[in-house]
């Protein structure tokens, strides 16, 4: 098990985080006193999908959807 003190680990907190990934434990100290310790989770975080990946059902619609109005439809729309 390392140790570190608050200034070292302001300093180096991305360094000791891979470390612990690793699966390290770093002691934190405030001057010569333990005050934390730093261990990895027991669950991994939840990773982002990569770009492209579907991530729900695609979107559907009816058939007519994207068709025009009709005349008697534009006027119940005020256009």
């Amino acid at each position: 098990m390392k140790t570190a003190t608050i200034h070292q680990t302001k300093t180096h907190l991305s360094r000791m985080l891979k470390e612990i990934q690793g699966g390290e434990t770093i002691v934190i100290l405030n001057g010569t006193t333990p005050v934390a310790k730093l261990t990895a989770i027991d669950t991994p975080a939840l990773s982002r999908p990569n770009v492209g990946t579907r991530t729900s059902a695609p979107v559907q619609y009816a058939v007519d959807a994207f068709q025009p109005l009709t005349d008697d439809q534009l006027k119940d729309w005020g256009l």
